[in-house]
């Protein structure tokens, strides 16, 4: 293991006579390629002491609903699956009720020599990073195995992918190689705790419909959660897109990308993975991978410095100074038209294109990464305020994307306010930030064929591919 992804955030002692290390996933939820659970192995096996993995579910995290619990569900049986062929043991709690109990962590935390988390730099894993390894009377560990560069190499915030991609690019023969797991030396023969539930696919929907969550948001139709299910796609992409990524990959009909951001968030699969087959994959088959790589590697990892140094990244005042200045001078600026919340939520504009990318969201929970930028830019010049247009960004992806609630999100969402990016021609409402439209989507995409695509979905709830 690599001590640069560990991070110690208390000072507790290891507790003497304990039952077993406990890893606690709460982003990265997987068995394999996992950083964090090969710590906790390694520890384990120094102590002479099993393993035991904890995940949970609870009802009361921000917009909790269907499409959100089923995905993280339906990876459950996966990592069940994996874990008792490794003889590490497993507890899963979905707390249902806000009246249920909510201190399992800490009981199975009572019993572990040490606890290892992972080290993510948003949303709840943030937050309990913070709060509860001073709760504590043993270590507690946060580790980072959602970068293939470890984040805590880089030592500052980096101001665009030109000032990172060096600095990557220079580590990555360091760190762009396969994680063998470790063996595990002592098999847990514990008995599972009475709160702990055995999940199958068939009972999802069932669990999913007994919980105190939004239930006007519909799983998705496009992507089923799970590691399994992360594999085949990876190997669907390397073995048939790969090859036309870099000429269609902002081709949103041509499907040429790999839609694996959904199951990268939820960490039910690597991105080391990801990478290290990719690249295997290319070489073998004298293909160039490097346009996907950047995109994986040295703009997702952008996005992690982003989140892990700007303590506002959710903010409009994250931006650099001369996005601010120019939004600023432009605040006042008259717009026409203006849209409500309400009626771009409910995808009731002129423009048939920002509709179809909004429908995207609604029915599949992710929306192809470049008509994201043009959705994005039609919100500035529709919202009241640039402070409007971003909330109604950042409240639609917590809502419904598979992909919310992450860097990669942050970063998108404030890339149409100037992040990452530099100033363009002076106009109004937008100032010197970039500007998208409607003609140019339709020269260098076909516009007509994704909305059709859209349509089709909306109308059969099924997808063409």
């Amino acid at each position: 293991m690599m001590m640069e992804r560990v991070a110690a955030l208390n000072e507790r002692d290891v507790r003497a006579g304990a039952g077993y290390v406990l890893y606690w996933a709460q982003m990265n939820r997987r068995v394999s390629s996992n950083h964090g659970l090969a710590f906790a192995v390694e520890r384990a096996n120094e102590l002479g002491l099993p393993v035991l993995y904890y995940e949970g579910l609870t009802c009361n995290y921000p917009h909790a609903n269907d499409r959100l619990h089923t995905f993280i569900l339906e990876g459950v049986p996966d990592t069940a699956k994996q874990l008792a062929k490794t003889g590490i043991g497993y507890v899963f709690y979905p707390r249902r009720r806000n009246s249920d109990a909510n201190d399992i962590l800490y009981r199975l935390a009572a019993k572990a020599a040490l606890v290892v988390t992972d080290d993510y730099p948003t949303f709840i894993a943030a937050r309990h990073n913070a709060s509860v390894p001073a709760k504590l009377d043993c270590p507690y560990y946060a580790v980072d195995s959602s970068c293939v560069v470890p984040m805590s190499r880089m030592e500052k915030r980096e101001w665009a992918a030109y000032t990172i991609r060096p600095k990557i690019n220079r580590l990555l023969p360091e760190y762009l190689n396969p994680l063998k797991m470790p063996r595990v030396k002592h098999r847990y023969e514990g008995v599972a705790p009475e709160f702990h539930v055995a999940v199958t696919r068939d009972g999802i929907a069932d669990l999913v419909a007994a919980c105190e969550i939004d239930h006007s948001v519909r799983p998705s139709t496009a992507f089923h959660g799970g590691s399994e299910e992360a594999e085949k796609r990876l190997t669907q992409f390397v073995t048939k897109k790969l090859r036309t990524y870099a000429r269609e990959r902002n081709e949103p009909s041509a499907h040429a990308t790999s839609n694996l951001s959904p199951y990268l968030h939820f960490g039910q699969i690597s991105s080391l993975h990801v990478a290290v087959k990719a690249r295997a994959y290319a070489e073998e088959h004298q293909l160039v991978a490097s346009e996907f790589l950047e995109e994986l590697i040295v703009r997702r990892e952008l996005s992690f410095n982003f989140a892990r140094f700007t303590p506002n990244f959710d903010s409009l005042e994250s931006l650099p100074n001369w996005a601010l200045a120019t939004l600023r001078k432009h605040a006042c600026d008259q717009r026409d038209p203006m849209f409500t919340a309400q009626q771009m939520e409910a995808c009731e504009t002129y423009d048939p294109l920002w509709n179809a990318a909004q429908k995207e969201l609604l029915l599949r929970g992710k929306m192809h990464g470049y008509y994201r930028m043009y959705w994005g830019k039609k919100i500035i010049e529709w919202s009241a305020t640039h402070e409007e247009a971003l909330h109604f960004m950042i409240e639609m992806h917590d809502r419904y994307a598979l992909d919310g609630r992450d860097p990669n999100t942050y970063v998108g969402i404030l890339w149409c306010f100037g992040l990452h990016d530099r100033p363009w021609v002076e106009r109004p409402i937008f100032g010197q930030i970039r500007y998208m439209s409607f003609d140019g989507m339709r020269r260098k995409t076909g516009v007509d064929a994704y909305i059709r695509e859209i349509e089709y979905v909306e109308r059969t709830g099924k997808e063409l591919l």
